[in-house]
């Protein structure tokens, strides 16, 4: 859980830091030259420069993010390790993820990690669909935007390693994007919302799908693997201040190191 870990992370900078300052205003001067550290400022100051890079380039910089599931196929699979922007979408306060500068906003087609509005203290990765104020409706699978259908162009069959089964793979071009998307044309997909949402009467669930009108400061998320993905469609909207940052590069995949920097 990448929030307990910032959290973790803080709290060893602080006291690590504390030691090093402590350490250099008022023990170094009461030792003789002589004299070794304790050990505890021994360990504190040698470790402080360390988390302090660490805490630096993972709250402003860039963040690692394992995949955990295939609800990302083909884009991304599970055991992806891929890295994060995180000033993408402007720099944020550490642990309160507070915008503190505007740097630029998502846009339709990025793959966005953020905190999962069921439970923020879990990260979830899926490509942005819905801005804010844009009517998405997903009917007999097919994406429309404030009425237009997101054309999509048959790309052949994927063949998913989690399920061990072959899926319709589709070219769809959402904005300035084109990315792969699977689709299951054998079955039907029934549409429920799992929980009470903010916003849910933004939403209309229809038999054949589901229409929403994205709220102010929102985001409608869904997977690449339309079919086997729990995204907006089923736990409502993303609010602006659950951004963690832009996916966009591969930098390790133990199983299948061929992966590596296929991701952008």
């Amino acid at each position: 859980m990448s929030w307990n870990f910032s959290l973790i992370l803080f709290v060893a900078l602080l006291v690590t830091g504390l030691v090093w300052l402590v350490d250099r205003l008022f023990l170094r001067q009461k030792r003789a030259s002589t004299d070794k550290r304790p050990w505890w400022v021994e360990y504190g100051a040698s470790f402080f420069p360390v988390i302090l890079f660490v805490f630096v380039l993972r709250s402003f910089i860039v963040e690692p993010f394992r995949i955990p599931s295939g609800s990302m196929l083909p884009t991304l699979q599970s055991g992806d390790l891929i890295l994060v922007n995180k000033f993408t979408y402007g720099i944020r306060l550490p642990i309160l993820n507070d915008k503190l500068i505007p740097v630029g906003e998502p846009a339709r087609g990025d793959v966005m990690v953020f905190r999962y509005p069921v439970d923020p203290k879990v990260d979830y990765i899926k490509r942005v669909i819905g801005l804010p104020g844009d009517e998405v409706a997903y009917i007999d699978k097919r994406v429309y935007l404030n009425g237009k259908e997101v054309p999509i162009q048959r790309d052949g069959d994927f063949f998913e390693p989690d399920r061990l089964v072959y899926t319709a793979q589709f070219i769809e071009s959402l904005g300035e994007v084109d990315n792969k998307i699977l689709v299951d044309m054998r079955t039907r997909q029934e549409l429920r919302p799992f929980w009470r949402f903010p916003y849910r009467d933004n939403c209309t669930y229809r038999a054949d799908g589901i229409v929403c009108t994205v709220p102010e400061g929102e985001y409608f998320m869904m997977g690449d693997n339309r079919d086997n993905s729990l995204d907006s469609r089923f736990w409502g909207f993303v609010p602006e201040s659950h951004i963690v940052g832009k996916a966009f590069f591969i930098w390790m995949n133990f199983s299948e190191p061929g992966r590596i920097g296929r991701f952008h």
